[in-house]
């Protein structure tokens, strides 16, 4: 039987996080005992944290990374080397704001044997028109960078073999920003079996984004000199 790891990265959700849990924890039915809901939780400021610890009461299999950055990026990075070294078969990554729709995980799960990765696609976005714009600028910066044509790069809803993450993972800083858009990128440019499949993405269900615009754009401005330094290290 397969070995999953449903995992997120957490950040100041004490308005989702307590849904977030309950709606995903039921994916795991079925999967080997081994399975884990897995939830990198450092540096919030609110009671996200003592809402994760509650809910373990009754919920077994959920667990909390807490010796993480606090950053969104380094989270999902420490969540991949967790399932890594845990010897977990697939790894599926959403995010705890709610935006995403366990209805919806089954449909991946059915595919996994075919495909090394399958990832999410977004055509209707619910959390505003400037981040789809922010995404394809980002997909166009990938084709121009590596020559890759990816409809959606970042979508925290992706279903992956962990022997095709541990391939690539190591390739970026344990800090690095934008994990998912370089793993969906080097999925797609080492060829490895891939299928983009389109989801529904809703608004935020609660809170406050921490990671704005004019945020984004700093992170992106920086993403060029990192794509530069990672493309040199791709043959």
């Amino acid at each position: 039987m397969d070995s999953l790891y449903v995992v997120m990265p957490a950040y100041n959700e004490e308005a989702n996080i307590e849904d977030t849990v309950k709606a995903w924890y039921g994916i795991l039915e079925g999967k080997s005992e081994s399975s884990r809901l897995v939830i990198a939780d450092s540096g919030s400021t609110d009671r996200t944290h003592e809402i994760l610890m509650n809910l373990q009461k009754e919920y077994p299999q959920l667990e909390i990374l807490e010796n993480t950055d606090r950053q969104h990026g380094p989270k999902v990075i420490a969540l991949y080397d967790y399932a890594i070294k845990n010897g977990i078969d697939y790894i599926f990554q959403t995010d705890s704001d709610g935006q995403t729709d366990p209805a919806e995980f089954d449909k991946f799960w059915k595919r996994r044997s075919k495909y090394d990765g399958i990832f999410g696609l977004r055509n209707k976005r619910g959390d505003g028109k400037s981040r789809a714009f922010v995404e394809r600028v980002v997909c166009a910066l990938l084709k121009m960078y590596f020559g890759v044509n990816i409809p959606d790069a970042n979508a925290p809803f992706r279903l992956m073999k962990t022997e095709i993450v541990k391939k690539y993972l190591y390739k970026m800083k344990s800090d690095y920003n934008l994990p998912n858009i370089m793993m969906t990128t080097y999925f797609v440019y080492y060829h490895e079996k891939y299928k983009f499949i389109p989801i529904s993405f809703k608004p935020r269900q609660g809170g406050v984004n921490s990671v704005n615009i004019p945020k984004i754009v700093g992170i992106g401005w920086k993403a060029l000199g990192d794509f530069r330094e990672l493309k040199r290290g791709m043959k």
